[in-house]
């Protein structure tokens, strides 16, 4: 009996013990193996740096810079820019079958749902109503920017893929500039259909 006192004992000792060394280090992980894999030679980007002279890790970028691989878009979202965007913006990539396929596949992902697979308005999310006024690019379906979507020019179709509108939020981050101009492509073969 004395025993199994002295076991238990020893049991609840241990477990305070360990119990109040994990409360010291918050960023410990315990025991663990291959401890290079855990601890990365990064700085952590919210915490104190000793290589720059504020101290922080996390830096504003130099003037006049810009992200590798960032694109410039001078125009507002503003009717303004919209218009000025539909009279400047010129698609730069040829019109090829290669890049009308292309795309056809960016359109069926990110605007058939809505926009419905032959740019009629009736998509698949049209259909089960989750939205409603989706116009069509061909027909006599007007823009709710005035005209008809059949004449929208390819700088303006850019501009809206860019920012978005009305229901239809901005497609700038799901999609590059190449990719767009390939889906404004795609829009205009669609505006023909009679």
């Amino acid at each position: 009996m004395n025993k199994n006192k002295i076991v238990l004992a020893s049991f609840v000792v241990l477990t305070v013990v360990t119990s109040l060394s994990a409360c010291r280090d918050k960023e410990s992980r315990g025991l663990e193996y291959a401890r290079n894999m855990y601890d990365n030679i990064a700085y952590k980007p919210n915490r104190a740096n000793k290589n720059f002279a504020d101290g922080l890790t996390n830096q504003t970028p130099p003037p006049n810079t810009d992200p590798i691989g960032f694109v410039k878009y001078e125009y507002a979202n503003t009717k303004e820019g919209y218009e000025a965007a539909g009279l400047n913006l010129k698609n730069p990539l040829p019109k090829s079958p290669q890049n009308l396929l292309s795309g056809k596949h960016y359109f069926t992902v990110f605007c058939a749902p809505c926009h419905g697979d032959q740019g009629d308005g009736k998509g698949h999310l049209v259909q089960i109503e989750k939205f409603t006024g989706v116009p069509a690019y061909h027909g006599d379906a007007a823009s709710s920017r005035g005209g008809l979507m059949k004449d929208l020019s390819e700088g303006k179709i850019y501009h809206t893929i860019m920012y978005g509108l009305n229901n239809m939020g901005s497609h700038a981050s799901q999609l590059t500039p190449d990719q767009r101009w390939k889906v404004v492509m795609y829009v205009q073969q669609l505006q023909q259909i009679q």
